[in-house]
């Protein structure tokens, strides 16, 4: 057995656990193990640093879950754009693979409780016909596999999936959407990349939210993954108490970049059923993104998005730099918030006049703005 498998058999997850660590009353425990299930691994269970904590918050089960109904099961409909078992194919070119209902840390965020820690729910049966509806879609090229979490495989299964996928001429790219290298990075090891460097181009996603989480384990991790070829990218989810604050994201992004991860997306939390009380403003992600913007590197800056509730997919959200835009010119805010016009040239690329109207060119609905008295303008400096 690896020292990962024996982390995971040690975890707490009973009732009992949770009564003696966390001094949860038993009926809530019980009434919170039914709901949805712990699981807190040994490595994980030390970055707590006191009850409470932004790490805490995220593994700790809590008696707010329970009057916390508010939400839909599926909020994000994958189950009915789920055309066979294991499959959800929302974009035109990619689809989400579930290929097991296991996870290394249970986080009481989770927008999958439905699901996750069940077999019968994310079953092995489904992988056959996840295979066949790949291989006869033939619009599909990126695949992410995902959960649960696909590093609760052993190496042995995950490299069966890998090489089905890899003998689909159509599939170019398999994406891993796992959380082990912050929540139990130990799965991480030599054996298990130099069995993915040979499936290429294989690209990771990761999901670190607080910057206690990126110590010398996640660090070697992210690093042996990097070396192995396989680029790491970051998707951060804003949790009131865990990092809805500028400088947390900031100190973030800014240590993931020093272990090669790229800060991804930051997505505003899902109306998930149980977990609203981590739920923000989404003026509270604006603020977060505007610290971000031109006060630290352009590759620490996420995409910042609502994945939509209903199956829309993410919407990515900016604040508004755009003061005003017309056939002549646009006009912008920076990130210090001075003022800057740019002269808005004809389309080059458009000598049929196309959108034209009495050779001018037709406006859109967002550009139809009435004329406003400008400020001063500061010229931008080169």
């Amino acid at each position: 057995m690896e020292l990962w498998q024996q982390m995971i058999r040690d975890s707490i997850h009973t009732v009992d656990q949770l009564v003696e660590k966390f001094e949860i009353d038993r009926k809530v425990a019980e009434q919170l193990d039914e709901f949805f299930q712990a699981r807190i691994n040994p490595y994980y269970f030390s970055l707590i640093r006191h009850k409470g904590d932004p790490i805490w918050r995220q593994c700790v089960p809590d008696r707010e879950e329970l009057f916390d109904f508010d939400a839909e099961e599926d909020p994000l409909m994958e189950d009915a754009m789920s055309p066979v078992p294991n499959i959800t194919h929302r974009y035109p070119d990619r689809a989400l693979f579930l290929v097991t209902s296991q996870c290394g840390l249970y986080c009481r965020f989770c927008t999958r409780k439905r699901k996750v820690g069940d077999y019968e729910k994310i079953s092995m049966k489904g992988l056959e016909s996840a295979f066949k509806y790949l291989e006869e879609h033939n619009e599909i090229r990126d695949v992410i596999l995902s959960g649960g979490d696909p590093l609760m495989l052993t190496d042995a299964m995950l490299e069966k999936i890998l090489q089905r996928l890899r003998k689909i001429p159509h599939i170019e790219i398999i994406r891993l959407g796992t959380k082990m290298p912050c929540v139990l990075p130990q799965r991480i090891t030599s054996k298990l990349c130099n069995m993915l460097k040979k499936y290429h181009p294989i690209y990771c996603n990761t999901h670190f939210n607080h910057p206690w989480e990126i110590t010398p384990e996640s660090t070697k991790a992210c690093e042996m993954l990097a070396d192995a070829g396989i680029p790491v990218g970051n998707q951060m989810v804003i949790m009131k108490g865990v990092n809805d604050d500028p400088e947390v994201v900031k100190e973030l992004v800014q240590k993931l970049l020093k272990i090669r991860v790229r800060p991804y997306y930051m997505y505003m939390a899902d109306e998930t059923k149980g977990a609203n009380h981590f739920r923000t403003s989404v003026e509270t992600g604006l603020k977060i993104l505007e610290a971000l913007r031109g006060h630290t590197s352009g590759l620490a800056v996420p995409h910042f998005v609502i994945d939509a509730p209903g199956g829309g997919g993410k919407i990515p959200l900016l604040p508004n730099y755009v003061l005003h835009h017309d056939e002549e010119s646009i006009i912008l805010r920076n990130y210090k918030g001075k003022i800057y016009s740019y002269k808005n040239y004809a389309d080059k690329n458009n000598p049929e006049g196309f959108g034209r109207k009495n050779g001018r060119a037709k406006k859109s609905a967002s550009q139809r703005v009435k004329k406003v008295k400008l400020p001063v303008l500061e010229n931008a400096e080169n």
